[in-house]
């Protein structure tokens, strides 16, 4: 038998006799008045202020050290020779020599920082293979159009990796000494691999398909490396050949590229296991040997090695106390202005009456 039809007229589209469709569910309705209002701004204000306090507290308690060392100490002629593109592959080495005051405890992280470097321009970060990158055999040999110019060299050779973002790949060496006397020097051990995300290590890079009879140096046949690299990208790490190729930790960690102007990238981590490092990096004086190979003369740039503590809270970042501590004056304030209202208007606003 077929369903009832639906008898039609003026009552047919009427909704059911409950509370929920009727709209007579119960409601509560508050009433904004000065006893409730003012107290809760006073407690907010109270709260953004402790937090804030503490915030700063800690990021008091977390060092950060930077050296500057982009034409410091002896730097400053690798600084004037990386001038002119002619000399991008003629080797360059400098030191320079600077003092922490105080023990880093703890773990400590060492990165390379840029200034004045723009990584965040639409036509840069565009300039890349994503294809490329993942290990895929057509694109080594036939590069995506957007990393023109970088794609290809004048003779027709593809480069890879291709594209202004590996191209200008930060490729200084950083070896940091430590010297508790002036006769004995002993080099601050890093760990210089599992520095790059997971997910970037494991799925957005990764090399092209290799065996025991075919290598990664055969897998990049007919490929050449980018301008200003000084190695092609299959010996990036002549220390571990399993650090070689588009996964290595260095090229993954530039190829995220940096939101603002002034930014640092992981370089290494303390490793503790060794000689007068076990409780963290010690006070006293230290030597920087750099091979100079990034210019930053041309976009009027500066390098530096910055040196951290991480706790809870991240790295030495000022922000959110503060954020916290203007938070809590402005809702103070507020509070005073209205409580002043309040007492001079009064409860009925018979202050205001002629």
């Amino acid at each position: 038998m077929g369903k009832k039809q639906t008898g039609t007229g003026p009552l047919s589209r009427r909704p059911d006799n409950s509370a929920f469709k009727q709209q007579r569910l119960p409601a509560w309705s508050p009433s904004l008045t000065a006893q409730t209002v003012l107290p809760t701004f006073y407690i907010l204000s109270l709260v953004c202020l402790l937090l804030g306090i503490w915030l700063l507290i800690t990021v008091k308690n977390t060092y950060e050290l930077k050296v500057d060392y982009t034409n410091a100490g002896t730097c400053e002629r690798c600084f004037n020779l990386r001038k002119h593109a002619i000399d991008s592959r003629t080797a360059c080495t400098c030191s320079v020599s600077f003092y922490v005051p105080e023990t880093f405890p703890g773990d400590v992280f060492f990165y390379y920082g840029l200034r004045n470097f723009h990584q965040n321009l639409r036509r840069y970060m565009d300039s890349r293979d994503d294809a490329q990158m993942v290990g895929r055999k057509n694109n080594l040999k036939a590069p995506s159009s957007y990393c023109s110019p970088f794609d290809y060299y004048a003779d027709g050779i593809p480069i890879a990796p291709c594209g202004a973002v590996a191209n200008s790949m930060f490729n200084d060496s950083l070896t940091v000494m430590y010297n508790p006397t002036d006769v004995l020097e002993i080099q601050v051990p890093l760990y210089r691999k599992g520095i790059a995300w997971y997910t970037d290590k494991n799925v957005k890079f990764r090399n092209p398909p290799t065996n025991n009879t075919f290598t990664l140096q055969q897998a990049f046949e007919g490929t050449t490396r980018p301008l200003y690299w000084q190695r092609p990208v299959y010996e990036l790490d002549d220390t571990d050949s399993n650090n070689n190729g588009f996964i290595n930790d260095d090229l993954i960690v530039w190829m995220r590229e940096a939101a603002f102007p002034n930014f640092k990238k992981l370089y290494g981590v303390l490793n503790r296991a060794q000689g007068p490092f076990t409780e963290g990096l010690p006070a006293g004086n230290y030597t920087l040997s750099i091979n100079y190979n990034f210019p930053v003369e041309p976009f009027r740039g500066r390098k530096e090695l910055v040196i951290s503590m991480v706790t809870w809270f991240g790295g030495q970042n000022y922000f959110l106390p503060i954020a916290y501590l203007v938070t809590s004056g402005l809702i103070l304030v507020t509070a005073v202005v209205l409580t002043t209202v309040y007492v001079k208007v009064g409860k009925k606003g018979k202050n205001m009456e002629e």
